[in-house]
């Protein structure tokens, strides 16, 4: 067999389409893709066609350059300055997420001004695309001013072991359920990395400092920010810094999904196991 007749059944059968299938998608008969497979060489007109439908590039036919592909992006993202990195690893996301919803993935799809142009009403919405399957979740938001990701594999006892304890949660909950001491972590979000007094958090979210200092308590207790202690000549005094900002940003990103009422949405759902056993 030639490598690429090797090629083409090596990605036919990943896709799963028989090679009646194959043929009718690029024009030929079963024979012809049969022939190609036992040692035969597709015309070359015919190469952009299976590489469209094989989801491979022709040197990827041709056996070259066949390098993990997720190796190959990540070489790709390194050598990029941040400001085009973010924007091309997104696009790398949604593709994925397109794919494994099945859906047809064409250039368009895959450009910010597909994202900018979702209307509803002829006024801008959310747009909102979901997976929900026994081997894991992947949700996208994309708008014009905001685009996120997230996908989990799904793991092999399932997530109640890889989630904190009601009583744990609860007490991250009810830190963030407080309208104060959301004001307090948006204010220290406002600053970078700068531990902050409490008389500095009191004068700008206008709360007493004994209220902000019982904030802090609840807060620190949530593991959301770090109190030290500072020696200072009129004697000990305490600071904070917001910690686990990293999670905490995306929490609250999906708290404003959850309380939204009106955006489009593109479903794929296929569970048949309960989400925590």
């Amino acid at each position: 067999m030639s490598v690429i007749g090797q090629q083409i059944r090596k990605y036919r059968m990943a896709k799963g389409i028989t090679q009646e299938q194959l043929g009718e998608l690029v024009g030929v008969t079963t024979q012809a893709v049969s022939k190609w497979e036992r040692g035969g060489t597709p015309d070359a007109e015919l190469l952009p066609a299976l590489s469209r439908v094989l989801s491979v590039s022709i040197d990827t036919l041709f056996g070259l350059g066949e390098e993990n592909l997720a190796l190959a992006v990540a070489r790709r993202i390194n050598t990029m300055p941040d400001d085009e990195a973010y924007p091309f690893a997104f696009n790398i996301c949604w593709a994925m997420q397109c794919a494994m919803m099945h859906d047809v993935l064409v250039p368009e799809r895959l450009t910010d001004e597909y994202i900018s142009s979702m209307t509803y009403n002829d006024k801008k919405i959310d747009f909102f695309a979901k997976i929900m399957r026994d081997e894991g979740m992947c949700v996208s938001r994309l708008t014009y001013d905001m685009n996120c990701f997230f996908l989990m594999k799904e793991p092999k006892d399932g997530i109640k072991n890889c989630i904190a304890d009601v009583e744990t949660l609860t007490k991250v909950f009810t830190a963030f359920a407080d309208k104060d001491n959301l004001s307090i972590l948006f204010y220290m979000y406002t600053r970078l990395n700068t531990p902050l007094s409490s008389s500095l958090i009191s004068k700008n979210t206008s709360l007493s400092i004994p209220k902000v200092e019982q904030c802090m308590e609840v807060l620190s207790e949530a593991n959301l920010v770090e109190k030290s202690v500072i020696e200072t000549a009129d004697g000990e005094m305490y600071s904070y810094m917001f910690v686990n900002e990293n999670v905490v940003i995306p929490l609250l990103i999906y708290a404003d999904e959850i309380s939204r009422t009106e955006y489009l949405c593109d479903w794929a759902f296929s569970r048949t196991k309960p989400l925590i056993k």
